[in-house]
């Protein structure tokens, strides 16, 4: 269990240099249990089925999360509508329930609530920095209704985009974090990731990072890149890493996206807890103090990221209390040969097998070069036709 104490900030907490553990990925875990439509990864389901992103929320504090992220991922209002993505409820009811479901389960344990913007459409079509900024504007009323404790602005792949929402954010006077979606290689658009941080930071935010994308150690060397390039320029800054669940060793720039796996087929390339340890222990030697996870991160990933940084938090997840740490209750196994496994030595060493047959290592990311700007990323409300969709079907089959 967590000590008990009046809840500290989450500024207070990282510059006493405590570790910060995030919460998962919410959009495919509800969408492979059928609460999530893939495609527009809307969030309807804080509002249509609470009861299940309650759940998972509740999952993730006693895995050891000390966030509870609200579940507005692409909730701003030009998403919700895009591509004929008709739903039964507006932007303000999905956002208002996903505060409260997050303050709910919060409020179980010693973590905070933050609210989470992310990029918008209207964006990739070119809008104005003020109808794009109107947009955030639109969510963070309500996270100042709902006196959420801090704010996030996650997964953007143009710095434009991010330091337009950062600067919406710092105006209300909450500490901001902000995440780009990036690897080492930087934004869509060239921008390095070094450069990436020092403009977020110089925007206004608190903590500076990534999530999305890419697997772990990708994203830990992001931030190192991150980190540097702050430092040198003068600036101070906190660092988190929220990275994908999978192994991501052929993307390209724009990441897991590009994979001819994504979304569907992915589970091959998952992560294992033993390989979450070792992603834990990267990013706390790296400097990082918030440490989460993205897409693919389910609550027993999150426990690993616990028990790893157990030394340094000073206890172990409620979670961890029939488990034990490094498989310890395997020594109660009935087999002697698993019997030999109940040790951390083992579960280091191991190299999993993919267990499936004539697999390739490797896959041959899509790489059609477009982003913002691009006429095919022009944004519609109506749902996207037949003839929409034929020449990119085309398009595909000619690249496979």
């Amino acid at each position: 269990m967590a000590p008990a104490g009046a809840k500290r900030g989450i500024l207070e907490r990282l510059n006493a240099g405590e570790v910060v553990i995030g919460d998962g990925g919410f959009v495919f875990a509800l969408e492979k249990r059928g609460y999530v439509k893939a495609g527009p990864w809307t969030p309807e389901a804080a509002a249509e089925h609470p009861e299940a992103v309650r759940q998972l929320h509740r999952e993730f504090l006693r895995a050891g999360a000390n966030v509870m992220q609200t579940f507005t991922f692409y909730a701003s209002d030009d998403k919700l509508e895009n591509r004929g993505n008709n739903l039964s409820f507006t932007g303000q009811q999905i956002n208002e329930a996903a505060c409260d479901l997050a303050r709910e389960v919060a409020n179980e344990g010693d973590a905070l609530v933050a609210g989470g913007v992310s990029q918008t459409p209207s964006y990739l079509s070119c809008k104005s920095e003020d109808e794009v900024k109107a947009i955030f504007k639109r969510q963070l009323d309500v996270f100042i209704k709902k006196n959420v404790d801090f704010l996030i602005a996650e997964y953007f792949e143009h710095v434009e985009e991010a330091e337009w929402a950062v600067q919406v954010l710092k105006s209300t006077g909450k500490p901001v974090a902000a995440n780009m979606c990036i690897g080492p290689d930087g934004d869509m658009h060239g921008v390095s990731a070094g450069e990436c941080a020092i403009r977020l930071v110089k925007a206004g935010a608190d903590i500076v990072g990534v999530n999305c994308h890419f697997d772990p150690l990708t994203c830990v060397q992001a931030v190192k890149l991150m980190k540097e390039a702050v430092e040198k320029a003068g600036l101070k800054a906190h660092y988190m890493v929220q990275p994908l669940a999978y192994h991501t060793p052929d993307c390209n720039r724009q990441g897991f996206i590009d994979l001819p796996e994504f979304p569907f087929a992915l589970e091959p390339r998952i992560l294992t807890r033993w390989d979450m340890q070792q992603y834990a222990r990267e990013a706390y030697d790296a400097g990082i103090r918030y440490i989460g996870g993205c897409c693919g991160f389910e609550p027993y990933h999150i426990r690993a990221l616990a028990e790893e940084l157990a030394p340094e938090r000073g206890f172990l997840p409620t979670a961890s209390e029939k488990h034990g740490p490094w498989g310890t209750g395997l020594e109660m196994h009935t087999k002697p040969w698993v019997r030999a496994r109940a040790r951390r030595e083992y579960w280091e060493k191991i190299r999993p097998a993919s267990g499936r047959p004539l697999c390739p290592s490797m896959s041959k990311p899509d790489s059609w070069g477009v982003t913002k700007g691009h006429s095919d990323l022009m944004q519609q409300k109506e749902a996207t036709s037949q003839d929409q969709l034929r020449p990119l079907f085309d398009k595909c089959s000619a690249t496979q």
